[in-house]
């Protein structure tokens, strides 16, 4: 029987030292770990290569349940997924199991909170959003292309295949771009 830790934050600048820390204090032998988004399973290979791993007697160890999910439905299917390995999924803070049929009732209702607290994030993002254009100070995403590099190219007698390529972009985005012009 293995204790298997896994750790996640969701941004680069996000420091996993103290999930780490804290995984390897509790006995984990076993410590993955990803800097990616909580909200869905895509792009998680770390959490996929654990899944994977997970054997009979094992136990899927996070320091909190919005670590290992942010969307209720996925959660619940990453716990179901433990458990037809025949392992279990313990969360330190608070400190839940699935070794018994309330852990699992707490952990649908952390995970409900996860997933909410994922809503309140996105709407007080999208309130800070429409407060700084209406003060005038946003400013929006950085462009990813040059315009006019592309309008260039495109003056030039140069082809969308061509200057997506120049670019390092699909066709598709040269496209919408000459639409604008």
């Amino acid at each position: 029987m293995a204790r298997i830790g896994y750790a996640r934050v969701s941004t680069l600048d996000q420091d996993l030292d103290t999930q780490l820390e804290r995984l390897r204090a509790e006995g984990c032998a076993i410590v993955r770990a990803e800097k990616v988004s909580g909200a869905s399973r895509e792009g998680r290979a770390e959490l996929a290569t654990v899944i994977e791993f997970l054997r009979l007697g094992d136990e899927l160890v996070v320091t909190r349940l919005d670590r290992l999910g942010r969307d209720t439905r996925d959660v619940l299917n990453l716990i179901h997924e433990c458990e037809q390995r025949g392992a279990f999924v313990t969360v330190l803070d608070p400190h839940v199991s699935t070794r018994g049929e309330m852990g699992h009732i707490v952990l649908t209702v952390l995970g409900m909170v996860a997933q909410m607290e994922r809503r309140f994030i996105k709407e007080r993002q999208r309130d800070g959003i429409e407060r700084a254009k209406a003060e005038g100070v946003y400013r929006g995403g950085q462009p990813r292309l040059n315009r006019g590099n592309i309008a260039a190219l495109h003056a030039e007698g140069h082809g969308p295949a061509a200057i997506a390529k120049a670019m390092g972009c699909s066709r598709m985005q040269v496209y919408r771009i000459l639409r604008a012009f």
